[in-house]
């Protein structure tokens, strides 16, 4: 399979450790992320969330970006980012709008490169 048609943790870790990678594609965006009673958005909200307190910006990078795919926009993640710095931390929030920032501006410019193509 190429890399173009793997899936992210496949093209992170399949080699590696493929039950993580199964599980991942499998039961976690093939079952958890698809149960009716969240939107694909909610989950993204409950997502960067969790990944902001926690501190684990590794992932929070992607999940920023699924977040903007799923409809939420970057005014609502930045205010999100905003109220957790209150209860997750000011360094957590610190960390995490500095990456939201990257995050916001590379997709802005992928946008502006398909408007003008």
């Amino acid at each position: 399979m190429s890399d173009s048609h793997q899936t992210r943790a496949q093209q992170l870790i399949g080699d590696f450790a493929p039950k993580l990678v199964d599980l991942t594609d499998s039961v976690l965006f093939g079952d958890v992320w698809e149960w009716e009673e969240l939107s694909p958005k909610d989950c993204s909200l409950v997502t960067v969330t969790s990944l902001i307190t926690s501190g684990s910006t590794d992932q929070l990078r992607g999940h920023l970006a699924r977040a903007r795919a799923n409809g939420l926009t970057a005014t609502e993640l930045k205010e999100v980012i905003i109220h957790l710095a209150f209860y997750a931390g000011w360094p957590k929030a610190m960390s995490a709008i500095t990456l939201a920032k990257e995050v916001f501006a590379a997709a802005d410019y992928s946008a502006g490169l398909r408007e003008h193509t």
